[in-house]
Parts: C-alpha cells; structure tokens; sequence
C-alpha cells in the first residue's frame, strides 16, 4: 500500500485540451465530493476529493496492489471505512470492457457493477468508464511538465489519441467537435499483430504456437517484454545468463529484462527493448492512422516514462512514418509520453465531479497543510 501526497488540480475550463462531458458541464460544481479509482491488472489507486474554492482537492489517495482484495468494494472498504455516505459521486477508471454498468477486468479476476456499489457503498451516482478513457480525460488536467515529446509534428486540430503499455495495452481515441474533445475506448490493443520483417515473421510463429491470438497486446506490454525476451532467447540460442535467472525469482520480468537493457547488462535484454519500442512506434503510428489523429497521439501507461532515456528519438520517428503513402500525414502528428502517473486516476476524479447531480450535503471544508 502507497501513500500519494496532497493534489490539487487546476481548473479545467480554459485548458488547451478542452474535454466534452456527457453532463455538458465544462465547470466543476460548487461543491462536493468524489471518489475516484483507477483499477488496473497490477494496481488499483484511490482517491477522494473535495471541491474548494473551484478547485478539485485530494483529501485521501492510496495505492494497492490489485491483487490485495478479492472484490473492488473491499478495496474500497479498506480504504475509507465507514465513512461512505459522505461521497456525492463515484467515477472508476477500468482496465476491462465497460458493458453498460458492468464491467469485468481483462488481467484481473474482478467483476464491478456500478449499481450494486451504489447500494452497497451507500454512494449516490457511480459511473464506470474505461481506464483508457479516464487517462484521456485527465490530459486536460496536466502541465506542460507532465509530458515528453518524442515527436514535434504540426499543430493541428482534430482527433488525438492515446495508447497505453502496462499490464495490458490500452488505446482509446478522442473525437475533436471542433472546441472539445469527446474520449471514447477502444479494444485496439487486442488486434492481430502484423509482422514487418523477417524477424517479426519468426516472432509471430513463436507466439501462435503459445497463444491462440496474436495481438499487439502480446508484444506492447509488461508481458509483451517477456514474450520477446522469450523468443529472442530461443531464437539468438543465447544461454540465459544466471544472475539473470535469479532475479526473475526475486523481480517481475518485464522490470528485470528492462533494467538489464538501461544497464547494457545482457544483449538480449537490449534487442529485446529495442523491438519494444519499434513495435510500440508501429501500433502507434496505425492508431494515428485509423483514427486521423491529427491532434497528436499520447503514450501513456507505466512502462514507457520508466526506459524513456533508452529511446531513440530519431529511431523511433523513422519507424513511425514508415507506412507508405501516408508518410505525408505521419510527418505532422505529434507525439508525447505522458509522464504523470496518475493521469487515469485525474481523469476519474473530474468525470465523477462533472457527474455530481446537486449535492445532498453542505461538506465540511478541510484545511490541507
């Protein structure tokens, strides 16, 4: 369990990445109180905010491994006790498909419906989005510190969108009307991973004789590092080296294999870092392209902020606009990696205020020191 420290989050009605709420609200409440989450494969973090003086406050954040409870409203349970019947409106960011006001987690066992949290969680509207929604929703909220440009492209408006390597790979897009973008989620990540080399073509067979499919998600994620690990290993016929396979005992290893890339420690966790990064280059470049996301593409998630001095601007721009005919479209979208990690868990908080129908009652304002 983790602790964050205070955050209080800017006023979004004037941020140059305007989003469109299903409220139509473009302004938080007067006042309030939200709980926000954002519940992935590995971790689940908790919030609750206050609004103060126009201005979403957190009075209470927490992060656990998701693992920990066998149900989201123990997780919750565990975190504010008994003191439920203070939160106006709830908003959870789910890495899983939103089925109305259910969803069930893609890398993870739990099953959330928001109506029975309603009852159970004494908790007035409850809403469920998808986690990649909840990330784009929390751009709006973030400073110009809080993103690294890979690219520079054009400033140009129009639809962005933005993928995710973590447990999973998530990608969701944003539709621009003209004076705000509308996020919407995507299952992306789980499209057939298409090989554009010799040795993306060996690599796809290794997979298809471990998984029944082959998505991007298998190559653009904490466990698309070990699958290729795995089969450059096979593949160069390289012993793995004993050092290494003690720290997988002690290490997940996707971090293990990263570290020993930044560390220049093992050849094969070098290429295999490399080929990450090339492949992430390629599915972004085809998100760009399905949705003309000419308003730039952000990679989120926690993997990429954690190896970004081992990426290759140059490299990484050239892989990118490598698509042919539509090179010409590629040259202008920007590209940026988000930086903050706690953007989806942003995003949540903001949906949740913007959802608060009229408050029920008149919150004690709490002085945060």
């Amino acid at each position: 369990m983790e602790n964050f420290k205070a955050i209080s989050l800017p006023d979004i009605s004037k941020t140059s990445l305007p989003m469109g709420y299903p409220s139509r609200k473009n302004k938080l409440p007067i006042s309030g109180t939200v709980l926000a989450a954002d519940v992935g494969g590995t971790k689940t973090d908790l919030a609750l905010f206050q609004i103060v003086k126009g201005k979403l406050v957190s009075i209470k954040n927490q992060r656990y491994p998701t693992s920990n409870h066998d149900s989201f409203v123990n997780a919750i349970r565990h975190f504010h006790g008994d003191e439920l019947s203070i939160i106006d409106c709830a908003c959870l960011g789910v890495a899983g498909t939103v089925d109305g006001d259910k969803v069930k987690g893609v890398n993870f066992a739990w099953e959330i419906d928001a109506k029975k949290l309603e009852k159970d969680l004494n908790i007035k509207n409850v809403y469920l989005i998808n986690d990649l929604e909840a990330n784009a929703y929390g751009l709006s909220a973030l400073e110009h510190t809080d993103f690294e440009t890979i690219i520079e492209g054009d400033k140009v408006a129009g639809n962005a969108a933005i993928i995710s390597p973590g447990t999973g790979l998530g990608e969701a897009g944003l539709y621009w009307d003209g004076s705000h973008y509308h996020p919407y989620a995507t299952e992306g990540g789980h499209c057939n991973f298409a090989p554009s080399t010799p040795l993306d073509v060996e690599l796809w067979e290794f997979l298809n004789n471990k998984f029944e499919h082959v998505s991007w998600e298998r190559v653009v994620s904490g466990q698309g590092i070990y699958n290729i690990y795995q089969f450059l290993r096979s593949f160069r016929n390289e012993k793995e080296p004993e050092w290494l396979t003690k720290q997988f005992q002690n290490e997940a290893p996707p971090i293990a294999i990263s570290t020993a890339a930044l560390e220049n420690k093992d050849p094969i966790c070098v290429e295999t870092l490399q080929n990450f990064v090339r492949y992430l280059s390629l599915e972004s470049a085809q998100l760009a392209l399905k949705t003309k996301a000419t308003g730039g593409i952000y990679i989120g998630g926690g993997i990429v902020p954690k190896i970004i001095n081992f990426i290759d601007k140059k490299e990484f721009y050239k892989t990118f606009i490598n698509l042919g005919r539509m090179e010409h479209l590629l040259k202008t979208i920007p590209v940026k990696i988000v930086l903050n990690d706690q953007t989806a868990l942003i995003g949540a908080a903001y949906y949740a205020a913007m959802g608060i129908i009229e408050s029920t009652h008149k919150p004690e304002i709490i002085e945060l020191k």
